[in-house]
C-alpha cells in the first residue's frame, strides 16, 4: 500500500492508537511519527481555544495555527513535544491530588484516588544473565492504612539460576483523561523504583519459611519466596510505603529511579534539648489483617545521647507495664500462588511512619520482618519466651522485644525503640553534631 494512502488512514487515528501502530513494523514507525500527523493532534490538545489559563506569547504561537511548519522540524518532533505537553498534564493533575496532608499522619490524603486517577499499575521485570527479559504484571494487591502490598506469582517463571537481577518498576498509561477510565492496554511508561541482585538470596536474608516454601526479604522491601525442593521461585511481593509513592512510580524512566527534590534543612528551634515532639505510626499486617495499628506522640531523646552513630527513641518502655501493648491475633505471613498457599507463623510486613517536630515525614518503610526467639525472661509481672524483631536500613533501625503468654496465647511487645542515624539528623536540620 503507498505511504500517502496509509498516512491518509493515520490521519483517522488517535494518539495512543497512532504510538501502539508505530510499534508494527520499521516502516509503520517512521510513518507513524510524520510531523504533520502530530501537530494536527498537538494543535487539538493544547489550542489556546480550549484552556483557561493565561499563557505567554510563546505558548500562543506554538499553540495556534501559526505553528512553525512541520516540515521544518525533524521527524517525530511534534510526537515528542505532544507526550513531553501530556506527561505534564499528568504530573501536575496528581500533583493537585496529591496536595492535601492528613495533619495526625503527616502522608497525602488521597493517595487512594491518585492511584485510581493515574491507572498506576506495578510490573517485575526479570532479567537473565544472558539479557532475555520477562516482564510479569502483578496478580494481587492489597491496598493498607499506610502502604501497599502487590504480589507476582504463577507457573511460568523463568529458572531462577539462570537470573541476575529483578527491576520493580510503577506503570502508568502513557495519556491520562480525566473523563476516561485509564487504558491498561495501550503504550505506557515504566518508573523504575528499585533493582535487586537475585545472587543476594542467601541465608543472610532468609526470615521464615514452612514445609513448601523460604521467604527471602531483599532491601527495600521486597519478599521473594522460594520452593523448598526446587529452589526456583514461588512469588514475589513488594511493600511499598505511601510516602513520595505515586512520585517515585511514576516520575522516573525504565532505566534511573525517580530522584527525590533537594532536601531543605529544617530550623532546630531548640538544639540544646535533642530531638522532641516527634510522632510515631506502625502498622503489623498480612494479607488485609492487621495484628498492631498504634499512634505514638510526643516522642524525645536528650541531646548528647549517642552510640555508635544513632540517636535512640524509647517508644515503648520495658519498664512500664502501662506500655505494654498485645499483638492481635495470630501472626503470620500469609502466601499463596496459582497451586498452593500458606502463612509462615511469626512473619509480618511491619509499616513505619516517623513524623518530626514539624509534622513532616521523617523516615518510612515497609517492610517484611520476623519474630526470632531471644530466650525466656524473668520478670516482676509476666514470665514466658521472648522474641525480638530487628530491621535496618540506611537511616535506621528499629528493635522491639516481645514476650509470649501462653495463657492468653497472644504477643505483647515489651520494649520498642527506634535507633536514627546522626548522619540523617544532621542532614535533615543541616547541622554538623
Amino acid at each position: 500500500m503507498p505511504s500517502e494512502v496509509l498516512l491518509k488512514i493515520f490521519s483517522y487515528l488517535d494518539a495512543v492508537t497512532l504510538l501502539c501502530t508505530g510499534c508494527v513494523n520499521r516502516r509503520f514507525y517512521h510513518l507513524a511519527n510524520d510531523n504533520f500527523l502530530w501537530i494536527r493532534i498537538y494543535s487539538a490538545a493544547f489550542s489556546p481555544k480550549r484552556s483557561n489559563w493565561r499563557v505567554n506569547s510563546a505558548e500562543e504561537t506554538t499553540g495556534s495555527v501559526n505553528v512553525p511548519p512541520a516540515k521544518d522540524k525533524e521527524a517525530g518532533y511534534w510526537k515528542k513535544e505532544y507526550i513531553t505537553k501530556q506527561r505534564a498534564r499528568v504530573r501536575a493533575a496528581l500533583a493537585q491530588v496529591l496536595k492535601p496532608v492528613n495533619p495526625y499522619t503527616g502522608l497525602p490524603v488521597k493517595t487512594k484516588e491518585a492511584l485510581r486517577v493515574s491507572g498506576l499499575g506495578w510490573v517485575i521485570i526479570l532479567k537473565e544473565k544472558n539479557g532475555k527479559e520477562y516482564i510479569m504484571e502483578h496478580i494481587d494487591l492489597s491496598i493498607n492504612d499506610s502502604s501497599v502490598t502487590i504480589t507476582w506469582y504463577g507457573k511460568n517463571w523463568p529458572r531462577l539460576a539462570t537470573l541476575s537481577t529483578l527491576d520493580l518498576c510503577g506503570v502508568t498509561p502513557a495519556f491520562m483523561e480525566r473523563s476516561k477510565t485509564p487504558c491498561q492496554s495501550g503504550p505506557r511508561w515504566h518508573s523504575l523504583i528499585a533493582k535487586y541482585n537475585l545472587s543476594n538470596l542467601t541465608e543472610s536474608t532468609t526470615i521464615g519459611g514452612d514445609r513448601l516454601i523460604r521467604i527471602f526479604c531483599l532491601h527495600p522491601g521486597l519478599l521473594v519466596g522460594l520452593w523448598k525442593r526446587e529452589e526456583e521461585l514461588a512469588f514475589v511481593t513488594a511493600n511499598l510505603h505511601f510516602h513520595q509513592l505515586v512520585e517515585k512510580s511514576t516520575l522516573g524512566s525504565a532505566t534511573v529511579p525517580y530522584e527525590l527534590p533537594p532536601h531543605t534543612p529544617l530550623l532546630d528551634d531548640s538544639p540544646e534539648y535533642g530531638l522532641h515532639g516527634y510522632q510515631l505510626h506502625i502498622d503489623m499486617h498480612s494479607s488485609g489483617v492487621f495484628y498492631l495499628c498504634g499512634t505514638f506522640r510526643n516522642l524525645c531523646t536528650k541531646k548528647g545521647y549517642v552510640e555508635d552513630g544513632y540517636v535512640k527513641i524509647v517508644v515503648i518502655s520495658f519498664k512500664n507495664n502501662t506500655e505494654h501493648l498485645p499483638l492481635i491475633g495470630k501472626v503470620g505471613l500469609s502466601w499463596r500462588t496459582d497451586i498452593f498457599n500458606g502463612c509462615i507463623k511469626t512473619c509480618s510486613i511491619m509499616d513505619i511512619t516517623l513524623l518530626d517536630e514539624y509534622g513532616k515525614p521523617f523516615w518510612c518503610f515497609s517492610s517484611p520482618v520476623c519474630l526470632r526467639p531471644l530466650g525466656p525472661l524473668d520478670g516482676p509481672n509476666f514470665l514466658g519466651q521472648t522474641y525480638y524483631v530487628d530491621y535496618a536500613d540506611t537511616e535506621g533501625k528499629v528493635h522491639m522485644e516481645l514476650v509470649w503468654i501462653k495463657e492468653t496465647e497472644e504477643y505483647f511487645i515489651v520494649s520498642l525503640a527506634l535507633y536514627l542515624r546522626v548522619a540523617k539528623i544532621n542532614q535533615w536540620f543541616g547541622t554538623a553534631h
